[in-house]
């Protein structure tokens, strides 16, 4: 028989205290202890990241490593994320979301204590990076589809909404923002051991944050794989599971391609060609580089919060896609600016455009997808969305040598747009979004 997922007591009694006070709908979810107490988890958690980030950088300037050094330990993540990518949405699918949080928040907890110990003692090798930074990434790989999976058995479906408008805010304002400022407060005072000590304490403090959630079961029937299967093969089956749900579902099918493409497209110019063309056509510096990545940041936090205090648009799919695709036209302003207050106008429009269609993606899947295959589907999404952006970056600057910059900018502004219009038309997602109500209000 299923599994059912046992309703918090506790939530229930707060809903219910709660049904004669009417909340701005971007507040709704904290009706739920257990979704606050995640939230606290996740906003530490995310502290704990943006700490660490700066942290590991001056760590390798520390011990006299350069760029080459740095990219080793940076590679060692992305390897660390990309190899268990599609095994970590079937271990969500499989075991209680919360014991794969704390596990990953503790490796993450074990990560940061040792480097921040090793610096302490000036015992750090780019060995021990490489190490513990393949871990984090790891990590990451089983974090992301559990989150996304145990969120629907924490909240009510009507709050999902506003679920992920609060963490599309907290990742750029606390991960982005908050916490690598913290970290070059730290190092400049101090040193690095003190800011990677902060990560760590941050992350203690979300571990602690996090087992105060209620524990809920797996939403789905264990029993149903075949007779003697062992683990490998079992595993195998569930990945194809996850791949033919997604081939024959065109709403999904079409998004995750036409993000693809995006991410292609415009991950490259916005992270390597944008440094170089403030300081090489504008005349600008780090500062100036600083100033366009908070506006993103910024820009992200906005969207975020403006979807999530609004309902379901009724056109979810069209809205969602063509948000995305026209809001990359920025890239074209960019190129064509005069000043950089320009471009950090432009990057503060990418970012809302960027971040409040997210919000829309991650109610879609947690309301559109299956229960028993939601850990497989996220991964994949996130297996998409991590994989190619190496390979933009890579391409960013070939192509621009190729092709020249503002080709390249005109490029990344306007391609998304058509491949959006492509997918909706294609894929016929007017008529899906009218067959399948998500509206709530």
């Amino acid at each position: 028989m299923t599994e059912q997922l046992t309703p918090d007591p506790v939530a229930a009694a707060d809903v219910a205290s709660a049904g004669g006070r009417s909340l701005p709908r971007a507040l709704t979810p904290f009706r739920h202890p257990g979704y606050r107490r995640l939230a606290v988890a996740l906003v530490f958690s995310s502290l704990a990241s943006g700490m660490w980030v700066v942290g590991l950088v001056w760590e390798v300037i520390r011990i006299d490593g350069g760029p080459g050094t740095l990219s080793l330990v940076t590679t060692a993540g992305a390897v660390g994320v990309l190899i268990p990518a599609l095994l970590g949405g079937v271990v969500a699918d499989r075991v209680p979301q919360k014991s794969i949080l704390l596990c990953v928040a503790a490796v993450e907890l074990a990560g940061m204590g040792l480097v921040a110990t090793l610096s302490a003692l000036d015992a750090t090798t780019v060995g021990w990076l490489m190490g513990v930074s393949f871990a984090a990434g790891a990590g990451m790989a089983f974090y992301y589809p559990a989150y996304s999976a145990w969120l629907p058995a924490l909240v009510a479906e009507e709050d999902l909404m506003a679920v992920n408008g609060f963490e599309g805010m907290v990742r750029p304002t606390i991960g982005q923002a908050a916490g690598p400022a913290l970290a070059g407060i730290a190092v400049a005072a101090v040193n690095p051991a003190a800011a990677l000590g902060l990560a760590a304490l941050s992350s203690l403090v979300g571990l602690l944050a996090l087992t105060a959630v209620p524990r809920t079961p797996v939403r789905r029937d264990l029993t149903l794989g075949e007779p003697g299967q062992g683990a490998v093969a079992s595993a195998l089956a569930d990945i194809r599971e996850g791949f033919a749900y997604m081939v024959r579902t065109p709403w999904l099918l079409a998004t995750l391609l036409f993000a693809s493409i995006m991410i292609l497209v415009m991950m490259g110019p916005l992270e390597v060609l944008v440094p170089f063309l403030i300081k090489d056509r504008l005349g600008g510096g780090p500062g100036d580089h600083a100033l366009v990545l908070a506006a993103f940041g910024i820009g992200g936090a906005l969207g975020s919060l403006v979807m999530a205090s609004r309902p379901m648009p009724r056109r979810y799919l069209t809205v969602m896609n063509l948000m995305w695709g026209v809001g990359c036209l920025p890239f074209i302003a960019m190129v064509l600016a005069t000043a950089v207050w320009q471009v950090v106008v432009a990057a503060l429009v990418l970012g809302v455009f960027f971040s409040a269609p997210m919000v829309i993606w991650g109610t879609l899947l947690q309301r559109r997808v299956p229960a028993h295959l939601l850990g497989r589907v996220a991964s994949l999404d996130f297996f998409v969305s991590i994989s190619l952006m190496p390979v933009s970056m890579a391409l960013a600057g070939p192509v621009s040598q190729w092709i020249g910059l503002e080709a390249t900018f005109f490029l990344a502004g306007i391609v998304p747009g058509v491949v959006a219009v492509v997918a909706v038309v294609a894929a016929r997602l007017p008529a899906d979004e009218l067959a399948h109500p998500m509206r709530d209000d």
